[in-house]
């Protein structure tokens, strides 16, 4: 395990090991590679943006992040992002964490796929958003420092990245799909399954039981 990257020291305390650990047992490398790659990206923003922030939150905000993908931590009928929370959230309760920085760490997680909120939160919410932002779609990418950017790379590679994480979201909420209702992952779900069709905004208005 890497001590620092891009001039970030990777937290080693007895939580953060063991919250590696979970995501060593049951995810896989993409989605390893990834989160670190994510820690890594905000982190650095973090450091370039003078915001002051928890690196150990951050860093668990980032390996529990995508966790709700996982056999282990996927439930039969919520939101992935709340699954990968609410495995945070009992993670980091067996360690006494003070509620209000559980409560930062859930946050961050439910909200990594929400733009237009995340990124007006507190500063781990915020920068896990800008971090998963930049690693999925490049958010940011001509403004990360280019030497920074290829050693986390190096530490923490893609490997065909682009190709296989569509796959892997879809793999993940498949059982699902209605949990992608009004959430950039409908995205997914229409991408392997074009017939399938979500909820419409304007029908659950109309086809309301109000009268008027």
């Amino acid at each position: 395990m890497f001590q620092e990257v891009a001039g970030i020291k990777i937290p080693d305390s007895q939580l953060a090991k063991e919250a590696a650990d979970l995501l060593r047992e049951h995810g896989d490398d993409l989605l390893w590679n990834h989160s670190n790659r994510v820690f890594l990206f905000g982190a650095v923003n973090g450091k370039k943006t003078k915001q002051n922030h928890d690196l150990e939150l951050l860093y668990v905000s980032a390996l529990f992040h995508d966790l709700g993908l996982t056999k282990k931590f996927s439930s039969p009928d919520l939101r992935f992002e709340v699954d990968g929370a609410n495995a945070a959230r009992s993670f980091l309760q067996q360690y006494q964490i003070p509620d209000e920085s559980i409560r930062l760490v859930w946050d961050a997680i439910a909200l990594h796929t929400t733009p237009g909120v995340a990124e007006h939160k507190e500063a781990e919410v915020a920068l896990l958003f800008s971090g998963v932002g930049l690693d999925v779609m490049g958010d940011g990418f001509e403004q990360f420092p280019d030497d920074l950017r290829e050693e986390i790379i190096k530490a923490f590679p893609r490997n065909n990245f682009k190709k296989d994480i569509i796959p892997a979201f879809y793999e993940g909420f498949k059982h699902k799909p209605e949990t992608t209702f009004g959430n950039m992952k409908e995205d997914i779900i229409e991408y392997f399954r074009p017939e399938y069709k979500n909820k419409n905004f304007c029908e659950c208005i109309l086809h309301s039981p109000w009268t008027e």
